[in-house]
């Protein structure tokens, strides 16, 4: 998919058409997420190129940041997920993976304990991000939800 003089339009190209528009209009992840009827966290991955986009939600969500039909178009294209989609530079990103450092073994083996033999889907999965203002300062609570799924012998 290309625009005449702008070259290849994909997943990348359409996340930042995204976030450029967002940020000129003054849209949050929230107001986006109510348009199209999903989750704050799931739409902005989804956007970001995570997650496959209906045509209505493209359309929606190009209707609501002005987005052009190339743009809409490319929003519907394969997702690109996985590392290569993320910058392990960027702040968030780098503690996110130092807390699967940290605790991944921690989370393996208390599933293991409390549930058997294991893994948590990341496929039947939910996510939640909210803000708590506490009297020690604002914090962040992420809320990862994910089906439990017993290994099979066969």
């Amino acid at each position: 998919m290309s625009v005449a003089g702008i070259g290849p339009v994909g997943r990348p190209e359409a996340a930042e058409a995204v976030l450029d528009a967002k940020r000129r209009k003054n849209v949050s992840w929230q107001r986006i997420a109510d348009e199209i009827g999903r989750s704050k966290v799931w739409t902005t991955a989804a956007l970001l190129g995570q997650h496959p986009v209906s045509q209505e939600q493209a359309r929606a969500v190009a209707r609501l940041l002005g987005l052009d039909d190339v743009t809409a178009e490319a929003l519907r294209l394969p997702p690109v997920r996985g590392e290569d989609s993320v910058d392990p530079t960027e702040p968030v990103v780098a503690r996110l993976e130092e807390i699967v450092q940290v605790y991944g073994g921690a989370v393996s083996e208390l599933i293991r304990e409390e549930f058997g033999d294991g893994i948590m889907s990341a496929v039947d999965f939910t996510m939640d991000l909210r803000r708590s203002d506490t009297p020690e300062g604002t914090r962040v609570v992420i809320t990862l939800d994910g089906k439990y799924l017993p290994y099979r012998e066969f």
